[in-house]
């Protein structure tokens, strides 16, 4: 808890800071990147600093936290919380990073407010930071520990054992350990880091989703990542793996991370997911299928069209191989050989549609389903389609407690 007079001061300062905030972060990055070029070279993520999106969640995530422990100041943003410390696990952040980010961002506060930043100041944020530290610190501790990777020692060295091309953009690789040892457990919904070198040396981390059970190994799908014409570069690494690696590479790959998993709960399910959103869904599938799951289950992807949606062949196996499942499938563009809002799939039972698959035309509407009371709810796409997807469940009366979703990248919605 934050002691009653940093409370104060915190709750004084925070406007100024968060005013001050888009002039702070990137004044940290580049004292922290002058001092540690290694850090940006060989652990963050170069196109999220060049895009921005990682300097918000940093000043996002510290400026929420202080703002809870103010406004409740018996309780901690535990989902915040979690969702940073899953991702700096699969990154193999250490314990002894974390005075280093304290101490460039702690000057770049004192050079952007100036006078402002009192004795009185530096003390109460600096407790809110080592508040938040110990706390990431200690859950961090936890996750090596069940991964059996201490000291933050995450990474193994995989052969790709081989590849499947699911799109035009969208590939497959399926990796073994080198060492011949079993692969860590992992839970559905989980992701990996992989961390490739690139032309220039560096040694750049990406995550991906885990989109199936190979046995004996691991299996991820990438999307490449291609230029835009505003300006944002064609993705390093997803196009570095599309380009170089197709069977008999190594790749460093860090222990299975994530916390927005498949719950053990017996309670109906729905699966919603946009574009490369369905590789969790996908590994989410190959669970249920595999354990012979009776749960009501309903997955609802969104695709521009037939030919780019990955893992729409498998979608609608795993839904037949399901008892208690059903698929609907928007597409933009109008889908070949398949009327619009109409069935490709017969139900398994009469007078229901359990294993139907239907295929409508458009944007996805959650609102045209119907959806069991007490369903949980799994969401994972582009920030847009989960914000209207979380809308429409909303609605439609799920709880919001009962919706997750995960963020391909830093997410600025926490």
């Amino acid at each position: 808890m934050l002691s009653p007079k940093s409370t104060e001061t915190v709750r004084a300062t925070l406007p100024a800071i968060g005013a001050a905030i888009g002039e702070i972060t990137p004044l940290f990055y580049e004292k922290l990147f002058a001092a540690h070029p290694e850090l940006l070279r060989d652990l963050f993520n170069r196109a999220n600093q060049a895009n921005g999106t990682q300097r918000q969640a940093l000043a996002g995530s510290i400026a929420t936290f202080a703002g809870y422990l103010v406004e409740h100041p018996e309780s901690r943003p535990d989902t915040m919380l979690a969702r940073i410390a899953h991702k700096h696990a699969s990154l193999g952040v250490r314990e002894d990073q974390y005075p280093i980010v304290r101490e460039h961002l702690f000057a770049a506060i004192a050079e952007v407010l100036g006078d402002a930043v009192t004795d009185e100041v530096v003390r109460a944020w600096d407790e809110v930071y080592w508040l938040m530290a110990h706390a990431l610190i200690a859950i961090e501790k936890g996750l090596y520990a069940e991964a059996g990777a201490p000291d933050g020692a995450v990474w193994r060295t995989y052969r790709v054992a081989g590849r499947v091309q699911e799109t035009d953009d969208v590939a497959t690789f399926f990796l073994q350990p080198l060492d011949g040892a079993p692969v860590p457990a992992s839970r559905p919904g989980q992701f990996v880091s992989v961390q490739v070198e690139l032309p220039d040396g560096a040694r750049q981390i990406r995550q991906y989703s885990l989109s199936g059970q190979p046995d004996g190994g691991l299996q991820f799908s990438v999307k490449r990542v291609a230029g835009d014409p505003a300006g944002d570069p064609a993705g390093e690494v997803s196009g570095h793996l599309h380009d170089h690696f197709h069977g008999g590479e190594t790749l460093r790959v860090s222990a299975p991370f994530g916390d927005v998993v498949l719950d053990d709960g017996i309670g109906p399910l729905l699966l919603a997911s946009a574009g490369i959103g369905c590789t969790p869904m996908i590994g989410m599938l190959t669970h249920l299928a595999a354990v012979g799951s009776p749960r009501r289950v309903i997955a609802a992807h969104a695709d521009r069209a037939p030919h780019t949606h990955a893992f729409g062949t498998e979608l609608r196996q795993l839904t037949r191989k399901l008892t208690g499942a059903t698929t609907d499938v928007w597409y933009e563009a109008a889908a070949e050989n398949a009327p619009a809002d109409g069935e490709d799939g017969a139900g398994r039972g009469t007078g229901d549609r359990n294993g139907a698959v239907t295929v409508h035309t458009g944007r996805m509407d959650l609102s045209r389903l119907e959806i069991p009371a007490g369903t949980t709810a799994y969401l994972c796409g582009p920030v847009p389609f989960m914000r209207a997807a979380r809308t429409q469940l909303l609605e439609s009366g799920v709880r919001a407690a009962d919706i997750h979703y995960e963020v391909f990248g830093p997410d600025l919605g926490l």
